[in-house]
């Protein structure tokens, strides 16, 4: 075993002590004792001092590196007493040097982490404030000017109670999303995996948003010709969710009179991989790394009137990291966007 630096230290500490001393003490018996006296008192003498000098220097080195240390601990961490004094303390300085530069640098980790989180939950609670604030501040204000008198007409109280209920349907559509992320970050939310064709959940998909599409004159294709099923393993409800946002997003954002492509290839051995690919807009690569955040939006104003939660990208990214799959974003501005997620392959049997 390596001897602890410490230990060399009080050693030769205590040799140099011991030997001057002993001189000094051989030197004051020389004259009186006979030689036999001498040797013996000279080597109980010698073993009393050594021993002694070397367990105090040993002791004060622990003591004052332990003080010292400890002060350290104390002025940058919040620890329990009991939990320090069961932490084994080196006296080794170089080793103590590297611990503490270690536990500094954790320390700082932690703080930057803490500094994104702080962040991060300001920048939610606005959103979430300025996604609530906006329909409700809608609905109040077409019910207060219902109870001022307009409800009396007829042709102005329909129309204002339709653009009422729309901002409570938006309402019900944030929450309902919320709730949704919650079961899913909480793993409270069961998955029910089961077999399916997702060759035909996407063209359901495709006949669901057909007239969405039509407004904006999108086209939605396959990449080619599905002769055969392709049989996946997941939460069929889910995955139509993730299929519908993503569908959703290309025809809101994708270009007028464009299309939007959707292929299916093979990834691994057992994985499948669904790209959504549109010719529109696309995203600037500063964006790229904060589009599955919530109620992050590339252009506020745009997306504004485009509608949504602004939870789309983010549930459909908790919902394929739920399947245990990954999800994959490729996208060059004015050009288009291309998402893309995994799936398990139902094996042949």
């Amino acid at each position: 075993m390596k001897i602890r630096k410490t230990y060399t230290f009080a050693f030769w500490s205590s040799f140099y002590i011991t030997f001057f001393s002993s001189i000094i003490f051989f030197l004051s018996i020389y004259f009186f004792f006979s030689v036999l006296i001498k040797l013996t008192y000279l080597l109980l003498y010698l073993i009393t001092v050594f021993s002694f000098t070397f367990l105090i220097i040993q002791y004060r080195l622990e003591k004052f590196i332990f003080q010292r240390i400890k002060k350290i601990y104390d002025s940058v961490s919040i620890l329990d007493s009991s939990d320090f004094n069961k932490t084994p303390i080196t006296s080794d300085i170089e080793v103590l040097s590297r611990e503490v530069q270690k536990f500094a640098e954790l320390k700082q980790q932690q703080i930057r982490n803490l500094t994104l989180r702080e962040d991060y939950r300001r920048e939610f609670l606005g959103n979430v404030s300025h996604e609530l604030k906006t329909p409700l501040f809608t609905v109040q204000g077409y019910l207060l000017t219902l109870a001022d008198g307009a409800i009396n007409d007829k042709k102005i109280s329909q129309k204002y109670l339709e653009r009422a209920n729309k901002g409570v349907d938006r309402l019900i559509e944030i929450v309902r999303d919320l709730d949704l992320i919650s079961k899913l970050e909480s793993a409270d939310l069961h998955l029910n995996k089961q077999p399916f064709n997702i060759i035909e959940l996407i063209q359901n998909v495709f006949d669901l948003l057909e007239m969405k599409a039509k407004k904006r004159n999108i086209s939605l294709f396959f990449d080619k010709h599905y002769e055969y099923p392709i049989m996946v393993i997941g939460d069929i409800k889910r995955i139509e969710q993730v299929l519908t946002n993503l569908l959703v997003n290309s025809i809101k954002y994708g270009k007028t009179n464009g299309t939007t492509l959707v292929s299916i290839s093979h990834f691994k051995k057992d994985k499948i991989l669904i790209k959504i690919a549109d010719n529109g807009e696309g995203i600037k690569k500063e964006h790229r790394a904060r589009l599955f955040e919530r109620f992050y939006r590339v252009d506020q104003s745009r997306s504004r009137e485009q509608g949504g939660s602004g939870l789309g990208l983010s549930i459909v990214k908790h919902i394929i990291e739920a399947h245990n799959e990954h999800i994959f974003v490729e996208s060059k501005f004015k050009k288009g966007s291309e998402f893309s997620f995994t799936l398990e392959k139902l094996e042949k049997i």
